[in-house]
This record gives C-alpha cells, structure tokens and sequence, in this order.
C-alpha cells in the first residue's frame, strides 16, 4: 500500500490561481498528501496565467493541457477529453477542483466517470441565477463531488436543500482570503498607478460578465456611466481582454478613451491589482471574488449585478448589488463620497487558515475515499 496519496489540484482561470495557491503551500507541509496543479489553460494569456503563476508562488504545473478559449460547450468538452487522456499519467487518488469555470467542471466529471473522488473549494455558493454559466458549473459540481468545502454559513444551508449530506460538508473559510491575507506586505498600486500618472484618489472598475459587455445596449449605459462617474472622481479601469473586444466591437471604446480622468489599463498582476483595490475609495464591478477581497479589506464594493453567490459580502460585508439600476450606482457612488456608506466586518473563518483546515481533513479523509491505495 503507498503511504501517501496523490491530490490533483485544478487550475483553469484567473480566479482558480489565488484559490489554489493556499492550497499547495499547506500540502506541500503534509507527510501524507503529495499535490500536483494540472493547469488546463482555460486562460492561456500570460498576463491571466503565468504571471499568477510567478507571483503567488504556484508550484509549475505537472502537466498544462493548453485547452485554450473557446464557447462554453466546447470548450468544457475539450477539457474533458484531454483531462481524461492524461488520468494515466497524472494518476490521482483525489481531483480537487476549486470555484465554478468550465475547468471545475469538466474535471470533476472525469474524475467521477473514472471512480476518483472530487473534493470542491468555494462549494455551495447560488446566485439563484441559472442565466449564468457559473451557476450551472457549481450546482452540478456540488452533486458530484465526495468532500465539500465552504467559504460561509449560508452555503451549507443551500447544500442542504438540495440533498447533499451534511456529512459531507465543511465549513473552512476562504482560500481567496489565504492568498490575500499571504500577500498582503507584496501589495503594490505604485505601478499601475504611475502608468496613468494618478496621486489623487479614486474608483476601481471591472467589468467582465456576459450580462454586462455581450449585451450591446447594457455596454452603452456601462460606459456612459463611467465617463459621467468619472467627472466626480477618477476612475482606474484594467480592462479584461474579453471586454476590451465588446468595447471595439460597438463602437464605444474611443469615447472612454478620450474621457480625461478614465483611466484605462490591461489586465494586472495580482500584486498591483489587489493594491489598487486596497488604496481605491470604492471598487464598481461584476466580479465574484473581488466581492470577498473588498469585504476583508474594508472597502466599499458596488456590484452591478441583480444578484450575488457571496450574500455574506452584503449581509456582513462592504458589498452592495446595484442590479441594473444605474440611478442606484449614481447614488451609491454619492453616498461613499459624502461618508455615508455603510462599514463592515469580515465573516466568519475569513482569517488566512483554510487551506490549513482543508488539508486537515483531507488527511483524514483520504483513506476512507481509498482504501484500494
């Protein structure tokens, strides 16, 4: 019988790198845990991928099965049938799969079809949104998967509801926040913020979601909003690639390029840009995570969506969702300028240890999954 057990870390996207990073720093102390990244190449831009890679310390992927972009079907069957070819060679004893893109789960299917257990970090999150793509990777991830680690309380009780034993389910706190919280002294918004020559205060922006940028009409009032935002304080905007592209596309990218104090960018390393969010008065976005790392920070999130899979961001933390109401992002905006805007807390287990817990319970765990090993 081996004496350890062979964990296979999946890392697709942007949002999976800071997820996983933790993750690996606490498997690498484990005597019987050994843990391999197979990196997908969901995103395969060096400046979404091998520079998270370099800073955040992620050991070199064991294998990179370079899927690359594509639409979501294709794109999840494409990782499908390279992940699955490479099952001999990587030969796990555990697919842990983290978040809810297409890597997730693509790669907790083939490890299920293959009878390897899947362990899911960040599980149980709804938007209650089946519109989108995220929302349909975590629902079906979730009722796959062996071990079920949560990043807040509400999570478990949708797990619940949707008949996942309770036994399988653990509350572990936020590898996100782990990357943060390690992070935190390399922070630094001085080079970002020299390539737009700003010293004064300002907003940070990110858009990205299908809902926002592929709907012409919702792209136009975005950017109108920006540049009018943008007379009341200056606005700091790394464009993801992905928008950049709907922006050209409709004939909008000119105007936000000549508004005087909007400040566009391409996307950052996550050193600059998690310091210009830790130095912004506000972040206005679409994002996921950034909902978590504004909350820990203590800095106001405004989210222009109609809802949100992290509701401890809202209940406990800084985050309000704007939903399409752009008169609401006005206001909200108004009220963080004015010092009205609400203060929060971190939530619960949100302090830099999860990777520790989920270690731990791998441990524990992994010989009841296996016993063949």
């Amino acid at each position: 019988m081996s004496s350890t057990f062979r964990i296979a870390c999946i890392a697709g996207a942007r949002p999976n790198f800071m997820k996983i990073a933790p993750i690996m720093r606490a498997l690498a102390h484990s005597k019987v845990l050994e843990g391999v990244v197979i990196h997908t190449g969901q995103h395969y831009d060096k400046a979404m991928s091998d520079t998270f890679f370099g800073e955040l310390g992620i050991p070199e992927p064991f294998l990179n099965l370079g899927v690359g972009s594509a639409t979501h079907g294709r794109q999840t069957g494409q990782i499908m049938i390279t992940f699955e070819e490479a099952m001999d060679t990587i030969a796990p004893d555990l697919v842990l799969v983290v978040g809810d893109v297409n890597s997730t789960i693509a790669c907790a299917l083939v490890a299920k079809k293959l009878g390897i257990p899947v362990a899911h970090v960040e599980a149980g999150l709804r938007s209650f949104d089946r519109q989108m793509p995220e929302e349909i990777n975590r629902v079906l991830t979730d009722q796959i998967s062996d071990l079920l680690f949560t990043t807040e309380e509400a999570a478990a009780v949708n797990l619940a509801r949707e008949g996942i034993d309770a036994a399988q389910v653990h509350f572990t706190g936020n590898t996100m926040i782990d990357t943060l919280h390690h992070m935190l002294p390399k922070l630094d918004a001085g080079p970002a913020l020299a390539e737009v020559s700003l010293d004064a205060e300002f907003g940070l922006v990110t858009f990205h979601r299908p809902s926002n940028v592929d709907e012409p009409a919702t792209l136009g009032q975005i950017a109108e909003l920006l540049v009018a935002e943008s007379q009341r304080i200056p606005l700091v905007f790394p464009v993801h690639p992905r928008t950049r592209n709907r922006l050209h596309e409709n004939g909008l990218w000119k105007s936000l390029q000549v508004a005087p104090d909007l400040h566009l960018l391409g996307p950052l390393p996550y050193t600059q840009f998690l310091g210009l969010v830790q130095k912004s008065r506000f972040v206005l976005t679409d994002s996921g995570g950034i909902q978590e790392e504004t909350t820990w920070l203590g800095i106001p999130c405004l989210t222009q969506r109609t809802s949100t899979e992290r509701p401890c961001t809202v209940d406990v933390g800084t985050n309000t969702l704007l939903g399409e109401d752009f008169g609401a992002t006005h206001r909200a905006i108004s009220s963080i300028l004015d010092g009205t805007y609400k203060s929060g807390s971190r939530p619960s287990k949100w302090d830099g240890r999860c990777a520790e817990r989920i270690v731990e319970i791998l441990e524990q765990a992994l010989p009841d999954l296996c016993p063949q090993v």
